[in-house]
């Protein structure tokens, strides 16, 4: 049992912890967020029994793990970042050899298993591994974590009042199939905006089956979800007020497995420093879902890009993305050559922008559209800075990307409207859809739309 003060309140839980890391830490700097989807738990309402007996079977899991994703916060302040992995990265895990990183977690726990070790070593042991693999992926040191189940989300989407969606096109178990099946998440919701929570809410950052991105337009789900639910937590008070957090902490505590330094409510603390324009999303670089074949099997994976991982854990630190860049002359124009990618709806904008490109003296070479990209990025190859710093110059405002990706400089055009300069701004906009409620009961219902939190899109697949 701990036991931890606030003002005017004192605060009481019991919660379940496994030992992660010998050390404990005052404040947050890397928090690893996970949710298991196997546990089940007492004294539940039928809703909640039926929600908590979800099996990951119906959507492709076992003891492996739905979700992952690492908060980073920043010893010395400024923005948050919830990193997120997606569940078919390929990565080395850790005595174990390839695999998706969503099976460390269950490699861990049938080990432990195997050994005729308790049910908390082998969640301790499936943690450990699941660590080990972040780390080595990123570099990065996990301080903390903490693990959700099915019921835990359900129970914090509740306790929140659910959040406001708008979904580009309607969901439903037709558009959740696939060549086996169909319904897997439970989706059911019109396009437009609509208020969720509940086996709603579950559905919505669950579903990946339908999806043109599969894993990937999952993950954007989640982090769209999140970004919602930060946004109306801090901005309407929860956190400053000791009652409604003590609802929302008591909404979930019973369904997190947490390390034992982790003190939640000096985590609490540590958000109402924060605003939501203080916490931002992002995905672990990655090549996109590709079809390999270990052992002659058929495999769909998410290939992580290894070259660009340094550069953006970084940026995440505030250090140089690349150090090679900033010593690097910018290249003569004439001497570049690159190519010009479309990631928004705007049909002709790599071309307008690669005329624009080749009246500065440049070589443009492939002009294309690709998947939707949010932020105008240069990708460039080691040993090419001075290439892409030429470029940059004439694109103030895109984000330099060291990647192994491409092999040649590549200007990505993104939703933010950054752009060669000259070009008069066309963000494309969005389709606003309309309100409605998805007919189950207590999921979602019909409410006045508020604007997005910076940032975050207004409507999404």
């Amino acid at each position: 049992m701990s036991e931890q003060p606030t003002t005017g309140l004192a605060i009481a839980f019991e919660r379940p912890t496994v030992q992660v890391d010998e050390q404990s830490w005052s404040t947050v700097s890397e928090l690893m967020l996970s949710m298991q989807m196997t546990e089940r738990e007492g004294g539940l309402s039928a809703l909640e029994l039926r929600v908590s007996n979800v099996s990951t079977q119906d959507d492709g899991g076992s003891v492996n793990t739905d979700t992952m994703m690492v908060l980073h916060v920043p010893g010395g302040g400024g923005k948050a970042t919830v990193i997120s992995f997606p569940r078919d990265s390929w990565v080395t895990i850790p005595d174990n050899g390839k695999g998706k990183i969503n099976a460390a977690y269950g490699d861990g726990y049938a080990a432990a298993k195997n050994a005729g070790r308790a049910e908390i070593a082998r969640q301790s042991a499936g943690i450990r591994l699941l660590i080990r693999a972040i780390s080595e992926l990123t570099g990065l040191h996990i301080d903390h974590y903490v693990q959700v189940n099915l019921l835990g989300f359900y129970r914090i989407s509740n306790a929140i009042g659910g959040v406001d969606v708008c979904l580009l096109h309607p969901q439903n178990p037709s558009t959740d199939a696939d060549e086996f099946g169909h319904g897997y998440s439970g989706i059911n919701l019109p396009a437009g905006h609509s208020v969720i929570k509940g086996s709603q809410a579950l559905a919505f950052v669950r579903q990946r089956h339908g999806l043109p991105g599969g894993d990937l337009d999952r993950i954007k789900r989640q982090q769209y979800f999140l970004s919602a639910a930060f946004s109306k937590v801090l901005s309407g008070g929860t956190l400053l007020n000791p009652f409604k957090l003590h609802d929302l902490l008591h909404a979930v505590s019973s369904s997190l497995l947490t390390d034992p330094a982790l003190n939640l409510i000096s985590l609490a603390r540590q958000f109402q420093e924060l605003s939501s324009g203080n916490i931002t999303f992002a995905t672990i670089p990655n090549d996109g879902p590709q079809m390999i074949y270990p052992d002659g099997v058929a495999t769909s994976v998410v290939t992580v890009d290894a070259a660009a991982m340094p550069g953006f854990v970084n940026r995440l630190q505030g250090k140089p993305a690349d150090p090679a860049l900033a010593p690097a002359p910018a290249a003569v124009p004439s001497s570049v050559s690159l190519d010009v990618l479309n990631g928004t709806s705007t049909a002709g904008l790599a071309a307008r922008n690669g005329d624009a490109l080749r009246a500065a003296g440049f070589h443009v070479d492939i002009v294309d559209s690709t998947d939707p990209t949010a932020a105008t990025t240069i990708e460039y190859p080691d040993g090419k800075q001075s290439a892409a710093k030429a470029l940059a110059a004439r694109v103030p405002g895109a984000q330099l990307v060291e990647t192994g990706s491409v092999t040649k400089v590549t200007l990505v055009l993104g939703a933010n409207g950054v752009q060669v300069k000259g070009i008069a701004s066309s963000k494309p906009s969005t389709p606003s859809g309309s309100s409605g409620s998805s007919g189950s009961s207590g999921s979602s219902g019909s409410a006045k739309h508020t604007a997005p939190p910076p940032g975050q899109p207004d409507c999404i697949n």
